[in-house]
């Protein structure tokens, strides 16, 4: 029997821009689980296989591979359900269009009648919400002509689907991690003194600071974290920057500046395990984002890391920063991962920086 109880987009959005948005409640959840929407007959359907091994795949690029998201199905029983359904930080409302299930209703009542169209015709199938019913929120209407559809629709453009709730989880953690205070005095000196910088958390103290190099250290008994940044002058070319080039150059700072107890206790890259490295543009940068774990040459020691390189064209001038980790307590640590992922992106560097003589 079908419930009418469905809501559209026009109705909640009429509410939500008559209000002023900044004070709108914060979704709530996990900001690494989904709630997927989908009538419980669609739990082992095609569509829900799909969304497990894009959204549900595992990341390898730990010391124990943890989902990329956690997904949590539900169905939708009343209206005042949905309405709570509606309230989570990250939602998919998933079904064949023209399914008879209160779902594909729902998400026929959420589309109007072109755009319908368009998902039949196989023209569209992917809707991203931003923020549309509670602030920090990203939901996303997923419909086609079929199950299988549907599906495969999915499976082939995983990549973007990940990069966009990706690029959205990042945003809140760097909210979250700037929240209560940030150390912009070490910020400051880096674009004062260096011409470049990048935001630092508010409990990071400086540890070494050389000609080129810079690290800070977050230390909790269980949950040792620390970064550092370094820089090279006068790069005209970079034909020789590559995954290769940027894990050397990494282990080998790692070993000068990155010890254990004694000289002969240093990290280096845990090869053993996955690296992954991607290159992406920022502003008028080229980037690189490498992730992988490490361990302690004569040591018991290793945990993940994270590391951006950075070119600046305009300047000939070539970045590192890097993140890493040691909580052998603390089993899951993706959400850590994911923190260092957003503060290096608020690099910066000077366009006006002048090398000195």
């Amino acid at each position: 029997m079908r419930h009418i109880f469905y809501l559209s987009l026009l109705t909640v959005a009429a509410y939500s821009f008559a209000c002023n948005s900044d004070f709108r409640e914060r979704a709530k959840g996990d900001t690494r689980e989904f709630v997927v929407v989908m009538d419980s007959v669609d739990w082992d359907s095609k569509t829900s296989n799909a969304l497990r091994e894009t959204f549900g795949k595992y990341v390898f690029t730990l010391p124990n591979p943890e989902p990329y998201y956690d997904l949590t199905f539900m169905q939708i029983r009343s209206r005042s359900q949905l309405e709570r359904i509606m309230g989570y930080k990250n939602i998919i409302f998933a079904a064949p269009i023209d399914d008879s299930t209160t779902v594909a209703a729902q998400v026929r009542a959420f589309l109007d009648s072109s755009t319908e169209q368009r998902v039949r015709n196989g023209e569209s199938f992917a809707f991203p919400l931003v923020d549309q019913w509670y602030k920090d929120q990203y939901a996303l209407i997923l419909s086609s002509s079929s199950d299988s559809a549907l599906a495969t629709k999915i499976r082939n453009t995983e990549s973007a689907l990940l990069s966009n709730a990706l690029d959205k989880e990042l945003l809140r953690w760097n909210w979250f991690v700037y929240e209560k205070k940030e150390q912009t005095q070490y910020s400051d000196s880096l674009w004062n003194d260096h011409g470049f910088m990048v935001r630092i958390q508010h409990d990071y103290i400086k540890r070494i600071d050389t000609t080129n190099f810079i690290s800070y250290r977050r230390f909790l008994p269980e949950n040792d974290r620390w970064m550092w940044v370094w820089w090279k002058d006068n790069v005209k070319a970079i034909s020789f920057l590559d995954d290769d080039w940027i894990n050397r150059t990494r282990d080998s700072l790692n070993q000068q500046f990155i010890k254990g107890r004694t000289d002969s206790m240093f990290i280096t890259t845990e090869y053993r395990r996955p690296v992954e490295s991607n290159s992406f543009q920022k502003d008028r940068y080229l980037g690189y984002e490498t992730l992988g774990t490490w361990h302690m040459i004569n040591g018991a020691m290793g945990g993940p890391f994270v590391n951006f390189t950075y070119y600046d064209e305009s300047t000939s001038r070539l970045f590192m920063v890097e993140y890493s980790q040691f909580a052998p307590s603390v089993r899951k640590k993706l959400r850590f991962v994911r923190q260092f992922r957003a503060m290096g992106r608020t690099f910066e560097a000077d366009s006006l920086y002048l090398t000195p003589i």
